[in-house]
């Protein structure tokens, strides 16, 4: 076994270089590093405004970041952290949900950040405040726009920034 040293490898044609066959292992030494899964840039978006809405259709919360991902290969790591309250003045309660967008585009999954239940004597139960985090392979070297979104199941409304206590999304670029 012997070392080469060499401070730049390139492929003899074309754009692709492969280190070793199938099955082999290749090591690192310790303390060394690929490159690979590093953070690219990491953007913030906030709101300091208290959002409401009683739809139980997603609606923008106006809460958004965009990102120039460097390469096609690139993921997104999206994460939001936002105050937020469900109020219902039934028996029903119910809950805020909040939802990643690209444009108009959905990603992900609904994220719970708030929950409200009332017993028989309609005596209410309030939570909020929530993060959702979703990792993202948006394919492209554009701009990319995530936007919250917001919703209820049911019940009276649903806030986020609740008492303008601050939201945050945070876009960082993972690089391949």
């Amino acid at each position: 076994m012997g070392t080469i040293f060499v401070d730049n490898l390139e492929p003899q044609s074309g754009t692709s270089l492969t280190l070793g066959s199938s099955g082999d292992t290749i090591g690192l030494a310790t303390g060394a590093t690929a490159g690979f899964g590093k953070i690219g840039q990491v953007i913030q978006g906030s709101r300091t405004t208290t959002f409401e809405t009683t739809s139980t259709s997603f609606a923008d919360a106006g809460l958004s970041a965009s990102i120039t991902p460097d390469s096609t290969s690139s993921k997104i790591l999206i994460m939001c952290s936002t105050s937020a309250i469900h109020t219902a003045t039934t028996s029903a309660g119910g809950e805020t949900l909040i939802r990643f967008y690209n444009g108009t585009t959905a990603i992900g999954d609904e994220y719970q950040v708030a929950k409200s239940r009332q017993d028989g004597s309609y005596t209410q139960e309030v939570g909020g405040g929530g993060t959702a985090m979703f990792l993202y392979s948006p394919s492209t070297t554009s701009a990319v726009t995530i936007n919250v979104y917001t919703r209820i199941t049911s019940g009276s409304n649903g806030r986020i920034c609740q008492n303008n206590h601050g939201a945050t999304i945070t876009l960082m670029e993972v690089l391949a």
